[in-house]
């Protein structure tokens, strides 16, 4: 009677706990077909089976000092050097270059001709150059026969008489020729640099006005990013740069604005990719977060990005190796470095054995 009365409070039992004090999960209760369970206090059975399929890697997090960071937000901009727009000077028709209208995200060439403007006059200024056009040619007809016949009494006329009338016959005749180019007049829209076209608006036929902005060219591999702070002696402070998120792209402080822009002074970065002469993977006026190292120097556990992650409370966390298929998750204060790296400054110790890799998908057990 008694050995059956301690069976049934074993089997009553919502949890146990193993040779080393671990608090088990409840028998057909947390645990799943595969061994992964998330234990009534929060931590998560993981067999080694599975760590080994969800490629989990720890490390011990020793204590380092690494550079205060600072988060900008700011914005991809051309850089004025290896940038252009191209506008028309006045108003007209467009029509399509030698080879077509460009495409965004077509690649040109500095010089090449992209398009046609071409120009029309309202119609008194028009009807207006054709009667001076008119007027100019009845004048060189007549300036051409007295020519000839000067040339004709040459001998008996003077020779300054029969230059003038050259003279005069040609002046005409460049005269007409030029106020009749304008009337067929075009204007050529040309690429300002190498590159790619960033931004094109246009179709054959379409009336454009003068100064209206045509075509944005822009040099893939050379952008800048305007970052914007209030503190005005943060640009003294700046060791180094990068873009969170965005790995493989380091920027360079290449000037602070002395004037504030709304209320705020802008700092511009200049972007490098990991490889030279490769595209930067940012497009034109793309909203970024710049984190700006600072000569400061913190304490902390610099870990990889994806060590940390949310619980269900949205509080940061990573996850504690405590014992051969145990993982406890522990609340963290923390900064980022860089696109791939951050700084742990509170809630962890020198001999935690850290998750850093995988920390999602043990987050994900339920």
């Amino acid at each position: 009677m008694t050995s059956l009365l301690l069976v049934s409070l074993v089997h009553a039992a919502p949890g146990a706990h193993g040779p080393d004090g671990e608090h088990l999960a409840a028998p057909g209760a947390a645990a799943s077909p595969s061994g992964l369970a998330r234990l009534p206090d929060g931590s998560v059975n993981v067999p080694k089976t599975a760590q080994r399929r969800m490629a989990i890697r720890t490390v011990l997090a020793p204590l380092s000092e690494a550079a205060v960071t600072i988060e900008l937000p700011g914005r991809v901009i051309m850089d004025p050097n290896a940038s252009g727009r191209v506008q028309a000077v006045h108003g007209g028709r467009i029509e399509p270059g030698p080879k077509g209208l460009p495409l965004a995200g077509q690649a040109v060439r500095r010089g090449e001709v992209l398009a046609y403007v071409r120009h029309h006059a309202d119609p008194f200024a028009l009807g207006a150059q054709q009667a001076q056009l008119a007027e100019l040619r009845a004048q060189q007809q007549l300036a051409q026969q007295r020519a000839k016949r000067l040339e004709g009494l040459e001998g008996t006329v003077p020779h300054k008489e029969i230059e003038a009338a050259r003279t005069e016959a040609r002046s005409l005749a460049e005269r007409e020729r030029s106020i009749a180019n304008s009337l067929q007049a075009r204007e050529p829209l040309m690429a300002p640099v190498n590159g790619v076209i960033a931004r094109a608006d246009l179709a054959v036929g379409q009336v454009v006005e003068s100064r209206e902005l045509l075509f944005e060219v822009v040099d893939p591999g050379r952008m800048l990013v305007e970052a914007t702070t209030a503190d005005a002696t943060l640009a003294t402070r700046v060791a180094g740069a990068s873009l969170l998120g965005v790995p493989n792209v380091t920027l360079r402080l290449v000037g602070a604005s002395r004037s504030l822009r709304d209320g705020v002074l802008p700092l511009t970065f200049a972007m490098s990719a990991g490889q030279p002469g490769t595209a930067l993977p940012v497009a034109l006026g793309q909203p970024v977060t710049v984190v700006a190292q600072s000569t400061q120097r913190v304490q902390g556990v610099v870990l990889p990005a994806q060590a940390v992650v949310r619980n269900p409370a949205n509080e940061p966390v990573v996850w504690i190796k405590s014992g051969a298929e145990r993982f406890i998750p522990q609340p963290v204060q923390f900064q980022p470095l860089d696109a791939t790296t951050v700084v742990v400054t509170r809630g962890l110790g020198a001999d935690n054995r850290v998750v850093v890799q995988g920390a999602p998908l043990i987050a994900q057990i339920r």
